[in-house]
């Protein structure tokens, strides 16, 4: 099959070996795979992954996949949740398999990723995706997802003021879901462009912070994807404050943690969130542009290129479309 490997170097691969479903499992004729943050830190070095990049995807069900003890969703249209657990730990009991000490994470740990005409998971991990949704728009459920998962970490009264870090992708839609929760929400970037794109509902948006912000947010959200980011984050919470870390980088981090403990703020990280979540908020709020971050489309021989355009700092989401249409 065609893929985007990443084996020490990012190419394209013509003829990658097909992903075989084992029992319960099912695999997946991608249609369409969105560039992540996390794939471009996985080609310098994130994780030490090696094999099919990607975990943004929509895709069909084939037909001759074993169905296992799973829902029969042979030819229905999909997203996936990334992470496979090990099925037998505490974490996997308790319906937290993305905690799972043995658990594997599509084009991330462990599992060939979705830039590829096949991949596989779960049939547990998989979500139907409504007629209504075109393909283009299905590839968001994951990092939207990922947006909404703020909302279940932390108990809000609907007054916070937030401010979120950083224009890229990952950051626009964290303000966006914040906004249909609070009524101060301001997204702070460097890229007037993306700053304009980020315009919905009431969300301010600014280039740099001013003084009168410091030490007075009661939710920062860092996804700036920058080291530097989680210190700004901190200099802008206030004391008993809230900040979120959305970044994954593969650099190392420096921060002074003093301010943390002196000012007793709370540190949460946050990953991915349920793909129901992430569906059920496209139906909800079907005015949400996500058609604006999407600044270019490849096809999968094209891969490379792709993932050249989404390193740019003017880029937003880059899709590889293997199969996919609308």
């Amino acid at each position: 099959m065609r893929a985007i490997v990443f084996d020490g170097h990012l190419r394209y691969a013509a003829d990658y070996p097909d992903p075989v479903a084992m029992h319960g499992w099912a695999r997946i004729k991608v249609l369409k795979a969105g560039i992540c943050a996390t794939d471009i830190e996985i080609t310098r070095g994130y994780k030490g992954f090696k094999g099919v990049l990607g975990h943004e995807f929509v895709g069909i069900v084939d037909s001759n996949v074993p169905n296992g003890n799973g829902p029969n969703l042979a030819g229905k249209r999909v997203v996936g949740e990334i992470n496979v657990g090990c099925g037998q730990c505490e974490q996997c009991r308790n319906g937290l398999e993305r905690h799972c000490p043995r658990r594997k994470a599509l084009g991330i740990s462990g599992l060939d990723g979705c830039m590829a005409d096949y991949c596989v998971l779960p049939l547990s991990n998989l979500r139907e995706v409504p007629n209504s949704v075109p393909d283009r728009i299905a590839v968001f459920v994951e990092p939207l997802s990922a947006a909404f998962r703020i909302m279940d970490q932390i108990e809000m009264t609907g007054l916070e003021r937030a401010v979120v870090l950083g224009d890229g992708r990952i950051g626009i839609l964290c303000a966006w879901a914040l906004s249909t929760a609070l009524p101060d929400v301001t997204l702070i970037g460097h890229h007037m462009e993306k700053l304009e794109i980020a315009r919905w509902r009431d969300i301010k948006t600014r280039l740099e912070f001013p003084a009168g912000m410091r030490g007075r947010i009661d939710l920062v959200v860092e996804a700036t994807g920058s080291p530097a980011g989680l210190a700004d984050a901190v200099a802008l919470c206030r004391p008993l404050g809230t900040v979120v870390l959305k970044s994954t980088v593969a650099s190392e981090i420096k921060v002074d943690l003093a301010t943390v403990v002196v000012n007793e703020q709370t540190l949460i990280g946050s990953r991915c969130g349920r793909f129901e979540v992430g569906l059920r908020m496209l139906a909800s709020y079907p005015d949400m542009p996500l058609d604006r971050l999407i600044s270019a489309e490849y096809p999968i021989e094209e891969g490379v290129a792709a993932f050249e355009k989404g390193k740019l700092p003017d880029a937003l989401k880059v899709l590889i479309n293997i199969a996919g249409d609308g």
